[in-house]
């Protein structure tokens, strides 16, 4: 008896891979993907996975995405959870990882493969990357499935929550750089770093995302601490200082005292590094212990993508602001979905 083909949902957002060139640039074009893709005979022959492409109702340049964005495509999965074997969505590169780190948060269980992918050149034009990576997302979803959300570019197959843009031009455009890919796709399909869990059908759970006040504060030789003071007067919920090195600040007394009486009204800040490979580790120098004094928590080895989406998620739990604090800074040192090395 013949074995039936795998259904893939195509979740389709917006992003490069489905748009049209206009007088103000490119645009995305609706209607246009799936006459594309059911013109193009390597989509649907007999040896690849069936697919059902939804086109959301507003395609989105992906610079316009937002948690609220997040919440829509996780619902989606979920609602269609039971009826597909797996699933892609199709989505703009500028923000590709920050809707890859956040649907493994979201969707933190499950059983069946999400791989989010695009192009940096539409799939209308010569010499488009998005038949490639569309293809490939397909396939890897239907025969070599992985049981968490993936970030397919240029022949890899990323961990989501691993995942980062490090090219604005290249086909290479996405890196894990403090992690192996989950497969390379050359003439075979090689299996790289082991799967976080085995495949289930049962519906996962389900972690709600609100947009909470979440800044990013990048530290620079010379900064004006008085700017950072005032942010850090506001009434936040979480916030990210981008460090140096291994997680090292300058020790300015009243930023350090701006600090920590945010700690002290439960905001929620992590120490993250600027450097894009390595761990932070606020126990090497002083001016790392200084943070952690002040009631930091470490970023450890996430990606920038990683720890912002993480921290929306868990800043969105239920509960009174000192619970929900208090939780998440030490949810944000361990690892939930393989964001971070142990």
């Amino acid at each position: 008896m013949q074995t039936p083909r795998k259904h893939i949902y195509i979740a389709y957002t917006g992003g490069t891979i489905g748009m049209m060139p206009s007088p103000a640039g490119l645009t995305p074009q609706p209607g246009m993907l799936e006459d594309k893709l059911r013109s193009m005979p390597e989509f649907t022959r007999k040896d690849m996975p069936e697919f059902t492409l939804h086109e959301y109702p507003t395609l989105l340049d992906s610079s316009d995405m937002s948690p609220q964005h997040w919440g829509i495509i996780a619902a989606d999965i979920l609602a269609n959870y039971a009826h597909y074997d797996g699933f892609v969505v199709l989505h703009g590169t500028d923000t590709m990882a920050y809707t890859a780190s956040a649907l493994s948060f979201m969707l933190p269980d499950l059983g069946k493969p999400v791989i989010v992918t695009g192009s940096q050149i539409p799939l209308t034009a010569l010499r488009s990357d998005g038949h490639d990576n569309l293809l490939n997302a397909l396939y890897l979803a239907a025969y070599h499935p992985c049981a968490e959300v993936g970030l397919f570019f240029n022949h890899k197959l990323l961990r989501g929550n691993r995942s980062t843009k490090v090219n604005t031009s290249g086909f290479d455009a996405f890196d894990s750089p403090n992690s192996d890919p989950l497969f390379r796709v050359g003439i075979d399909v090689e299996p790289v770093l082991p799967p976080l869990r085995s495949l289930h059908s049962m519906q996962p759970e389900w972690q709600p995302v609100q947009n909470r006040a979440v800044a990013i504060l990048t530290l620079y030789p010379g900064m004006d601490f008085s700017l950072a003071r005032h942010l850090l007067e506001q009434d936040l919920d979480g916030l990210i200082v981008q460090t140096y090195g291994a997680g090292n600040a300058p020790q300015q007394p009243e930023f350090m005292a701006a600090l920590h009486q945010a700690c002290e009204r439960n905001v929620v800040a992590v120490n993250h590094s600027q450097c894009l490979r390595g761990m932070v580790n606020m126990g090497g120098y002083a001016g790392g212990n200084a943070l952690r004094d002040c009631g930091l928590v470490s970023a450890v080895d996430m990606t920038l993508e990683a720890t912002l989406t993480k921290l929306h998620v868990l800043l969105s739990r239920p509960g009174d602001r000192k619970t929900v604090a208090d939780m998440a800074r030490r949810q944000m040192e361990k690892p939930l979905c393989g964001e971070l090395s142990l």
